[in-house]
């Protein structure tokens, strides 16, 4: 017998058991795609086998295979077991709503090859009490996610190799198919996402099957490294395939190797934090569908943090030597870049912010610049908030993905935030997150004005407008015009170059 506590949900493919956290309703491990598995592997989502009677949905799914370490250190927590059959997805509704609500679709980061939809920083809980239905996702990681081989080339009629990004897209033909079932408006789909999440949104927004899932998109903390054109893809799929000792492999061999083979692989052989541009799904650059205003007409709202940087250098760029390398090959001009960062000294701290810009901020301005090109709005932040408590650990600002437990409204549960986040924070976090709830529920090309503690208008066509939002150790929110433009239209102009040359 059905308890009326825990709630039912009716999909298109079965029925769901869900539960109860408060004023919502929850499920969780909810099937979008069947389990690319076996014969499935690397192959584009296939369709979820209905099933008869009721299906629990009150525990998350298995993540898709990565290394545990990385994922405890930088990807948001413990993301649980692993496994390939990994395409499932979560979601938080009110539990009682007078009209369809707005729904935004979380895809997580982790440079494609770490994370889950599932991790604490993730849970939608505060989000959807602000009356919208939240999804969150998993989609396959590393090489799972994203491979090619010329035995695997055109076995579906047509070149894929960014089996993540139609993950992607199989989760939101669910939720066209499914979200009134939990309240949400079908038609008032909020794409959002940070860092390779950010990444693909970007490219969904550029990739012409992804076209009319979703209305409007956020894009947080994306960054400007180039796709991985199919040529460079292929040859290391063929040396990854050499490694297991299959040379001349067939596409049956390459699914014989085991799927946790995958993630230990290092060096040339190790995954890429970007997709493949020149298959079906993504036939050109991401930045060329920008540089030429060729994106889905959606409103947008995408910003950065003010210490990007510090991923860099987790990842072992030295960013002093990314000062020298200029000097020696006389690149960009020294002289205008110092020019550009008055008063900065030495050539960590300019690194820094060189580096900071040209990888994350300048993709704000160029995304700006499009949308004004086919009329669309685009709303711009810069976060640089820093716990109270935290201002000599982050010295330079906000680090990548700081701004996630904010957007969220969950710094109660991430670690290490939790330990030292005081009644301000918590208070801030809210703020911040009626921001990203008001963009879901009220942006529009009619209405380009957020409300807020500060109005926040959209860098419509002929403004250059940005919002600073904690504005560091002075914890507010101030709007700003023409926000570093003499940089940005600089190192906008180098990536144009450098798009054109490839």
């Amino acid at each position: 017998m059905h308890h009326p506590a825990t709630p039912l949900a009716h999909t298109r493919q079965g029925s769901l058991l869900g539960s109860t956290d408060d004023n919502l309703h929850v499920y969780r491990g909810i099937p979008f795609a069947a389990p690319p598995v076996g014969a499935l592997r690397w192959r584009s989502p296939q369709p979820v086998t209905p099933w008869e009677g009721v299906r629990e949905a009150q525990h998350f799914s298995a993540a898709s295979w990565q290394n545990i370490d990385y994922c405890l250190e930088l990807g948001g927590g413990d993301p649980g077991r692993f496994s390939e059959d990994c395409l499932y997805l979560n979601v938080w509704a009110p539990a009682t709503h007078a009209q369809p609500l707005p729904v935004m679709v979380w895809l997580h980061g982790g440079g494609y090859t770490i994370g889950a939809g599932s991790l604490p920083p993730y849970d939608g809980k505060q989000l959807a009490q602000r009356g919208v239905v939240v999804v969150t996702i998993n989609y396959r990681l590393g090489h799972l996610g994203c491979f090619a081989h010329p035995a695997l080339d055109g076995e579906e009629g047509e070149r894929i190799c960014n089996f993540a990004l139609l993950d992607q897209i199989a989760a939101l033909k669910w939720v066209q198919e499914n979200i009134e079932t939990f309240g949400g408006d079908r038609d008032n789909v909020t794409l959002f996402g940070e860092s390779a999440g950010a990444r693909s949104v970007l490219s969904l927004l550029a990739s012409p099957k992804a076209n009319g899932l979703f209305h409007k998109a956020i894009i947080q903390s994306g960054y400007t490294l180039p796709d991985t054109p199919v040529d460079k893809a292929l040859a290391q799929g063929e040396a990854i395939a050499a490694h297991f000792g299959l040379q001349n492999a067939t596409a049956e061999q390459l699914r014989e190797i085991p799927a946790d083979a995958f993630w230990p692989l290092e060096g040339a052989l190790k995954p890429g934090p970007v997709p493949v541009c020149g298959d079906a799904v993504l036939p050109e650059p991401m930045l060329e569908t920008f540089f030429t205003a060729r994106q889905h007409p959606v409103p947008l709202m995408i910003g950065s943090n003010s210490d990007e940087a510090s991923v860099m250098a987790v990842f072992g760029v030295d960013l002093a030597e990314q000062i020298q390398k200029l000097r020696r090959e006389r690149r960009l001009g020294l002289g205008l870049i110092k020019l550009l960062y008055p008063g900065v000294k030495g050539d960590e701290e300019l690194g820094r912010q060189v580096c900071r810009d040209m990888a994350f901020t300048t993709l704000g301005f160029v995304v700006m610049q499009a949308q004004q090109r086919i009329g669309q709005p685009c709303w711009r932040y810069w976060f640089d908030y820093v716990a109270q408590a935290e201002h000599d650990t982050y010295k330079n600002g906000a680090w990548h993905g700081n701004e996630v437990p904010y957007v969220f409204d969950t710094l109660t549960l991430t670690e290490p935030a939790r330990q030292y986040v005081n009644e301000h924070d918590l208070a801030f976090a809210k703020l911040v997150a009626d921001y990203w709830v008001s963009f879901a529920r009220d942006a529009s090309v009619a209405n380009d004005t957020l409300h807020g503690p500060l109005r926040w208008p959209a860098a419509i066509k002929g403004r250059d407008r940005l919002l600073r939002i904690g504005l560091n150790k002075h914890r507010g929110f101030r709007v700003e015009n023409r926000f570093m433009r003499a940089r940005l239209a600089l190192f906008r102009r180098v990536m144009r170059h450098h798009v054109t040359l490839d």
